[in-house]
Protein backbone atom coordinates (compact mmCIF):
# COMPACT_ATOMS: atom_id res chain seq x y z
CA UNK A 1 0.00 0.00 0.00
CA UNK A 2 1.06 3.73 -0.93
CA UNK A 3 -1.01 5.90 1.25
CA UNK A 4 -0.93 9.69 0.09
CA UNK A 5 -1.80 13.09 1.92
CA UNK A 6 -3.04 13.66 5.56
CA UNK A 7 -2.73 11.74 9.45
CA UNK A 8 -6.44 11.03 8.66
CA UNK A 9 -6.16 9.21 5.75
CA UNK A 10 -3.55 7.52 7.33
CA UNK A 11 -5.78 6.37 9.80
CA UNK A 12 -7.65 4.80 6.86
CA UNK A 13 -4.48 2.84 5.41
CA UNK A 14 -4.40 1.32 8.99
CA UNK A 15 -7.74 0.30 8.86
CA UNK A 16 -7.22 -0.85 5.35
CA UNK A 17 -4.26 -3.00 5.76
CA UNK A 18 -6.10 -4.28 9.19
CA UNK A 19 -9.30 -5.90 7.11
CA UNK A 20 -6.43 -7.73 5.12
CA UNK A 21 -4.91 -9.22 7.83
CA UNK A 22 -8.32 -10.45 9.50
CA UNK A 23 -8.68 -12.48 6.42
CA UNK A 24 -5.88 -14.00 6.46
CA UNK A 25 -3.59 -11.98 4.04
CA UNK A 26 -0.09 -10.70 4.29
CA UNK A 27 1.27 -7.24 3.73
CA UNK A 28 5.00 -7.01 1.64
CA UNK A 29 7.01 -4.21 1.51
CA UNK A 30 8.12 -4.96 -1.93
CA UNK A 31 5.97 -4.21 -4.67
CA UNK A 32 6.96 -6.61 -7.00
CA UNK A 33 5.80 -9.13 -4.24
CA UNK A 34 2.29 -8.19 -4.43
CA UNK A 35 -0.70 -9.64 -5.65
CA UNK A 36 -2.69 -6.50 -5.10
CA UNK A 37 -1.13 -2.97 -5.12
CA UNK A 38 -3.20 -0.53 -3.08
CA UNK A 39 -3.11 3.64 -3.07
CA UNK A 40 -4.91 5.41 -0.80
CA UNK A 41 -5.03 8.90 -2.60
CA UNK A 42 -5.54 13.00 -1.43
CA UNK A 43 -7.57 15.19 -3.21
CA UNK A 44 -7.26 18.23 -1.28
CA UNK A 45 -5.29 20.51 -3.32
CA UNK A 46 -4.41 20.34 -6.85
CA UNK A 47 -0.85 19.52 -6.42
CA UNK A 48 -2.41 16.42 -3.95
CA UNK A 49 -4.09 15.04 -6.78
CA UNK A 50 -1.02 15.81 -9.16
CA UNK A 51 0.52 13.23 -6.65
CA UNK A 52 -1.88 10.78 -6.47
CA UNK A 53 -2.26 10.47 -10.40
CA UNK A 54 1.42 9.96 -10.83
CA UNK A 55 1.40 7.64 -7.89
CA UNK A 56 -0.99 5.59 -9.86
CA UNK A 57 0.33 5.83 -13.15
CA UNK A 58 3.93 4.99 -11.68
CA UNK A 59 2.16 1.80 -10.13
CA UNK A 60 0.88 0.53 -13.39
CA UNK A 61 4.31 1.32 -14.74
CA UNK A 62 6.23 -0.80 -12.77
CA UNK A 63 3.55 -3.69 -13.15
CA UNK A 64 4.38 -3.68 -16.67
CA UNK A 65 8.23 -3.68 -16.13
CA UNK A 66 8.08 -6.41 -13.60
CA UNK A 67 6.04 -8.72 -16.16
CA UNK A 68 2.83 -8.73 -13.68
CA UNK A 69 0.19 -8.60 -15.68
CA UNK A 70 -1.93 -10.16 -13.27
CA UNK A 71 -1.24 -8.24 -10.34
CA UNK A 72 -4.73 -5.89 -9.29
CA UNK A 73 -4.09 -2.31 -8.97
CA UNK A 74 -7.04 -0.18 -6.57
CA UNK A 75 -7.37 3.06 -6.08
CA UNK A 76 -8.79 4.03 -2.25
CA UNK A 77 -9.28 7.84 -0.39
CA UNK A 78 -10.64 11.28 -1.03
CA UNK A 79 -9.73 11.28 -4.54
CA UNK A 80 -11.73 8.02 -5.61
CA UNK A 81 -14.33 8.91 -3.43
CA UNK A 82 -14.44 12.21 -4.93
CA UNK A 83 -13.83 11.47 -8.58
CA UNK A 84 -14.09 7.41 -9.12
CA UNK A 85 -16.68 7.93 -11.90
CA UNK A 86 -14.31 10.18 -13.87
CA UNK A 87 -11.27 8.18 -13.08
CA UNK A 88 -12.72 4.70 -14.30
CA UNK A 89 -12.54 6.50 -17.81
CA UNK A 90 -9.54 7.97 -17.54
CA UNK A 91 -7.59 5.71 -16.19
CA UNK A 92 -8.32 2.50 -17.34
CA UNK A 93 -5.03 0.70 -15.88
CA UNK A 94 -7.51 0.71 -11.84
CA UNK A 95 -8.62 -2.76 -11.33
CA UNK A 96 -11.43 -1.42 -9.01
CA UNK A 97 -11.83 2.30 -6.57
CA UNK A 98 -13.20 2.05 -3.42
CA UNK A 99 -14.51 4.77 -1.04
CA UNK A 100 -14.13 5.88 2.37
CA UNK A 101 -17.07 4.26 3.66
CA UNK A 102 -15.39 0.68 2.39
CA UNK A 103 -12.16 0.95 4.55
CA UNK A 104 -12.80 -1.69 6.81
CA UNK A 105 -13.78 -4.27 3.90
CA UNK A 106 -11.14 -3.99 2.03
CA UNK A 107 -9.90 -7.24 2.53
CA UNK A 108 -13.15 -8.77 1.41
CA UNK A 109 -13.30 -6.35 -1.76
CA UNK A 110 -9.60 -7.74 -2.27
CA UNK A 111 -11.08 -11.22 -2.54
CA UNK A 112 -13.59 -9.97 -4.76
CA UNK A 113 -11.43 -8.38 -7.31
CA UNK A 114 -8.73 -11.30 -7.61
CA UNK A 115 -11.02 -13.99 -7.81
CA UNK A 116 -12.98 -12.20 -10.58
CA UNK A 117 -12.64 -12.78 -14.29
CA UNK A 118 -11.90 -9.30 -15.90
CA UNK A 119 -14.63 -7.04 -16.86
CA UNK A 120 -15.44 -3.50 -16.25
CA UNK A 121 -13.84 -2.10 -13.57
CA UNK A 122 -15.67 -2.32 -9.90
CA UNK A 123 -16.89 0.79 -8.40
CA UNK A 124 -17.55 0.29 -4.87
CA UNK A 125 -18.07 3.78 -3.78
CA UNK A 126 -20.97 5.12 -1.77
CA UNK A 127 -21.82 8.85 -1.87
CA UNK A 128 -21.80 10.86 1.22
CA UNK A 129 -19.94 8.74 3.48
CA UNK A 130 -20.99 8.10 7.11
CA UNK A 131 -18.62 5.36 7.92
CA UNK A 132 -16.62 5.91 11.44
CA UNK A 133 -14.25 3.85 13.01
CA UNK A 134 -14.67 1.79 16.32
CA UNK A 135 -12.23 0.98 19.00
CA UNK A 136 -12.13 -2.60 18.14
CA UNK A 137 -12.04 -1.69 14.52
CA UNK A 138 -8.65 -4.09 13.43
CA UNK A 139 -5.99 -1.97 12.11
CA UNK A 140 -2.39 -2.57 11.58
CA UNK A 141 -0.53 1.04 13.00
CA UNK A 142 2.37 2.07 10.43
CA UNK A 143 3.53 4.73 12.47
CA UNK A 144 6.66 3.84 14.46
CA UNK A 145 5.89 1.96 18.13
CA UNK A 146 5.73 4.96 20.22
CA UNK A 147 3.66 7.60 18.51
CA UNK A 148 -0.40 6.79 17.31
CA UNK A 149 -3.10 8.77 15.77
CA UNK A 150 -6.35 8.57 17.22
CA UNK A 151 -9.36 9.60 14.81
CA UNK A 152 -12.02 10.72 16.94
CA UNK A 153 -14.25 12.01 14.31
CA UNK A 154 -14.95 12.03 10.92
CA UNK A 155 -16.34 14.99 8.17
CA UNK A 156 -17.08 18.30 8.60
CA UNK A 157 -20.05 20.88 9.05
CA UNK A 158 -17.76 23.93 8.19
CA UNK A 159 -18.43 26.26 4.87
CA UNK A 160 -14.98 26.97 4.20
CA UNK A 161 -15.43 28.49 0.46
CA UNK A 162 -11.98 27.43 -0.60
CA UNK A 163 -12.56 23.36 0.71
CA UNK A 164 -14.29 20.60 -0.76
CA UNK A 165 -13.41 17.94 2.72
CA UNK A 166 -17.41 18.28 3.28
CA UNK A 167 -17.84 16.73 -0.19
CA UNK A 168 -15.74 13.96 0.37
CA UNK A 169 -15.68 13.18 3.62
CA UNK A 170 -19.35 14.02 4.69
CA UNK A 171 -20.80 16.08 7.69
CA UNK A 172 -19.34 15.81 11.50
CA UNK A 173 -19.78 12.84 13.13
CA UNK A 174 -18.27 12.08 16.35
CA UNK A 175 -17.15 8.61 18.03
CA UNK A 176 -19.23 8.14 21.09
CA UNK A 177 -16.09 8.67 24.48
CA UNK A 178 -16.34 5.36 25.65
CA UNK A 179 -14.69 3.76 21.91
CA UNK A 180 -11.93 6.75 22.29
CA UNK A 181 -11.03 5.92 25.58
CA UNK A 182 -10.79 1.72 25.09
CA UNK A 183 -8.33 2.40 22.11
CA UNK A 184 -6.67 4.87 23.88
CA UNK A 185 -6.39 2.27 26.76
CA UNK A 186 -5.04 -0.30 23.99
CA UNK A 187 -2.27 1.67 22.86
CA UNK A 188 -0.87 3.58 26.06
CA UNK A 189 -1.07 -0.90 26.95
CA UNK A 190 1.06 -1.38 23.79
CA UNK A 191 3.93 1.26 25.23
CA UNK A 192 2.37 4.41 23.09
CA UNK A 193 3.76 7.87 24.28
CA UNK A 194 2.12 9.89 22.16
CA UNK A 195 -1.19 10.02 21.09
CA UNK A 196 -2.07 12.22 18.59
CA UNK A 197 -6.24 13.29 18.36
CA UNK A 198 -7.46 14.07 14.72
CA UNK A 199 -10.45 14.89 13.21
CA UNK A 200 -11.29 17.52 10.40
CA UNK A 201 -12.58 19.66 13.37
CA UNK A 202 -11.16 18.48 16.62
CA UNK A 203 -12.82 21.07 18.84
CA UNK A 204 -16.09 20.18 17.49
CA UNK A 205 -15.97 17.12 19.15
CA UNK A 206 -18.73 15.52 20.45
CA UNK A 207 -21.12 18.63 20.02
CA UNK A 208 -23.25 16.43 17.20
CA UNK A 209 -23.44 13.87 20.19
CA UNK A 210 -25.51 16.43 21.92
CA UNK A 211 -29.73 15.64 22.32
CA UNK A 212 -30.22 19.47 21.55
CA UNK A 213 -28.32 19.51 18.50
CA UNK A 214 -25.64 22.05 18.00
CA UNK A 215 -25.29 24.42 15.31
CA UNK A 216 -21.58 24.90 13.86
CA UNK A 217 -21.62 28.29 15.58
CA UNK A 218 -23.10 27.68 18.84
CA UNK A 219 -20.78 27.98 21.92
CA UNK A 220 -19.40 24.75 24.05
CA UNK A 221 -21.29 24.06 26.86
CA UNK A 222 -20.15 20.77 28.53
CA UNK A 223 -23.68 20.70 30.40
CA UNK A 224 -25.52 19.80 27.03
CA UNK A 225 -23.08 16.75 26.43
CA UNK A 226 -19.71 15.05 25.29
CA UNK A 227 -17.39 17.97 24.46
CA UNK A 228 -13.28 18.17 23.47
CA UNK A 229 -13.09 19.32 27.00
CA UNK A 230 -14.53 15.92 29.14
CA UNK A 231 -12.57 13.67 26.40
CA UNK A 232 -9.60 15.21 27.73
CA UNK A 233 -10.06 14.67 31.41
CA UNK A 234 -10.96 11.72 30.60
CA UNK A 235 -8.00 10.61 29.10
CA UNK A 236 -5.96 12.46 32.13
CA UNK A 237 -7.43 9.40 34.13
CA UNK A 238 -6.10 6.74 32.40
CA UNK A 239 -3.39 5.20 34.05
CA UNK A 240 0.43 5.12 32.32
CA UNK A 241 3.19 7.75 31.26
CA UNK A 242 1.96 9.61 27.79
CA UNK A 243 0.93 12.71 26.40
CA UNK A 244 -2.15 13.24 24.52
CA UNK A 245 -1.42 16.23 21.14
CA UNK A 246 -4.30 18.13 19.62
CA UNK A 247 -4.28 18.53 16.22
CA UNK A 248 -7.03 20.26 13.22
CA UNK A 249 -8.77 22.51 15.91
CA UNK A 250 -10.60 25.18 14.44
CA UNK A 251 -10.53 28.99 16.24
CA UNK A 252 -14.61 29.41 16.30
CA UNK A 253 -14.75 26.17 18.74
CA UNK A 254 -12.06 27.26 21.56
CA UNK A 255 -13.52 28.01 24.75
CA UNK A 256 -12.11 29.14 27.85
CA UNK A 257 -13.08 26.10 29.53
CA UNK A 258 -11.35 24.35 26.96
CA UNK A 259 -8.19 26.52 27.22
CA UNK A 260 -8.22 25.75 31.19
CA UNK A 261 -8.48 22.06 30.59
CA UNK A 262 -5.16 22.15 28.93
CA UNK A 263 -3.63 24.01 31.31
CA UNK A 264 -4.69 21.58 34.71
CA UNK A 265 -3.78 18.26 32.47
CA UNK A 266 -0.32 17.81 32.64
CA UNK A 267 -1.26 14.57 29.93
CA UNK A 268 -2.12 17.38 27.27
CA UNK A 269 0.85 18.55 24.96
CA UNK A 270 0.91 22.27 25.45
CA UNK A 271 0.85 22.36 21.76
CA UNK A 272 -2.18 24.02 19.53
CA UNK A 273 -2.89 23.27 15.68
CA UNK A 274 -5.27 25.22 14.73
CA UNK A 275 -5.02 26.57 11.19
CA UNK A 276 -6.05 30.61 11.02
CA UNK A 277 -5.99 30.99 6.77
CA UNK A 278 -5.90 34.52 7.02
CA UNK A 279 -6.58 37.22 9.49
CA UNK A 280 -7.95 40.23 7.36
CA UNK A 281 -11.59 40.64 8.49
CA UNK A 282 -12.99 40.81 4.58
CA UNK A 283 -10.50 37.82 3.76
CA UNK A 284 -12.29 35.74 6.80
CA UNK A 285 -15.83 36.83 5.28
CA UNK A 286 -15.01 35.60 1.81
CA UNK A 287 -13.63 32.27 2.86
CA UNK A 288 -16.65 31.82 5.05
CA UNK A 289 -14.42 30.89 8.13
CA UNK A 290 -17.13 31.71 10.77
CA UNK A 291 -14.32 33.83 12.91
CA UNK A 292 -13.22 37.22 12.78
CA UNK A 293 -9.96 39.26 13.54
CA UNK A 294 -10.61 40.61 16.77
CA UNK A 295 -11.81 36.62 17.76
CA UNK A 296 -8.48 35.01 16.66
CA UNK A 297 -6.24 37.93 18.43
CA UNK A 298 -8.34 37.52 21.43
CA UNK A 299 -7.96 34.05 21.82
CA UNK A 300 -4.39 33.72 21.32
CA UNK A 301 -4.02 36.06 23.96
CA UNK A 302 -5.81 33.89 26.35
CA UNK A 303 -4.05 30.81 24.98
CA UNK A 304 -0.67 32.42 25.92
CA UNK A 305 -1.65 33.47 29.06
CA UNK A 306 -3.80 30.85 30.43
CA UNK A 307 -1.11 27.68 29.13
CA UNK A 308 2.45 28.96 29.81
CA UNK A 309 4.98 27.87 27.19
CA UNK A 310 2.16 27.29 25.00
CA UNK A 311 3.79 26.35 21.13
CA UNK A 312 0.94 27.69 18.46
CA UNK A 313 1.34 26.35 14.99
CA UNK A 314 -0.83 27.51 12.02
CA UNK A 315 -1.33 27.68 8.78
CA UNK A 316 -2.40 30.74 6.17
CA UNK A 317 -3.56 30.31 2.57
CA UNK A 318 -2.25 33.31 0.12
CA UNK A 319 -3.50 34.28 -3.20
CA UNK A 320 -7.08 33.43 -2.73
CA UNK A 321 -9.35 35.45 -5.12
CA UNK A 322 -10.18 39.28 -4.25
CA UNK A 323 -6.90 39.10 -2.03
CA UNK A 324 -5.75 42.89 -2.60
CA UNK A 325 -2.14 44.26 -1.95
CA UNK A 326 -3.27 45.89 1.65
CA UNK A 327 -5.08 42.84 2.83
CA UNK A 328 -2.14 40.69 2.10
CA UNK A 329 0.24 43.10 4.29
CA UNK A 330 -2.30 43.21 6.72
CA UNK A 331 -1.19 39.50 6.76
CA UNK A 332 2.19 39.94 6.75
CA UNK A 333 2.05 42.18 9.76
CA UNK A 334 0.25 39.83 11.95
CA UNK A 335 2.24 37.17 11.29
CA UNK A 336 5.46 39.54 12.48
CA UNK A 337 3.95 40.87 15.71
CA UNK A 338 2.08 37.36 16.67
CA UNK A 339 5.12 35.21 15.61
CA UNK A 340 3.53 31.78 15.98
CA UNK A 341 6.17 28.86 16.66
CA UNK A 342 5.19 26.77 13.60
CA UNK A 343 3.72 28.21 10.44
CA UNK A 344 2.66 26.84 7.41
CA UNK A 345 2.27 29.05 3.96
CA UNK A 346 0.28 27.57 1.53
CA UNK A 347 -0.72 28.94 -2.35
CA UNK A 348 -4.35 29.45 -3.05
CA UNK A 349 -5.72 26.16 -4.93
CA UNK A 350 -8.53 26.65 -7.23
CA UNK A 351 -10.53 23.24 -5.76
CA UNK A 352 -13.81 22.21 -8.57
CA UNK A 353 -17.13 22.69 -6.90
CA UNK A 354 -15.93 24.90 -4.09
CA UNK A 355 -17.63 28.20 -3.88
CA UNK A 356 -14.36 30.29 -4.39
CA UNK A 357 -13.69 28.54 -7.83
CA UNK A 358 -16.77 29.99 -9.36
Amino acid sequence: MISLGCAKNLVDAEIMLGSVLDRGMEITARAEDADVLVINTCAFIDSAKEESIDAILEAHQQRELGNRPDQKLIISGCMAQRFARELRESLPEVDAFIGLDQVSELGAIIESVVTTANGPCPNFVTPRPTYIPDYDTPRFRLTPSHTAYVKIAEGCNHPCSFCIIPQMRGRHRSRQPASILSEIKALVAEGVKEINLISQDTTYYGMDLWTEKAGPRQPIDSSRGPTLTTLLRDIQRIEGEFWVRLLYTHPAHWSSELIRTMAECDKVARYVDMPLQHIDEAMLGRMRRETNRAHIENLIEQLRDGVPGIVLRTTFIVGFPGETEPEFESLLEFIERIRFERLGIFKYSQEEGSRAAR
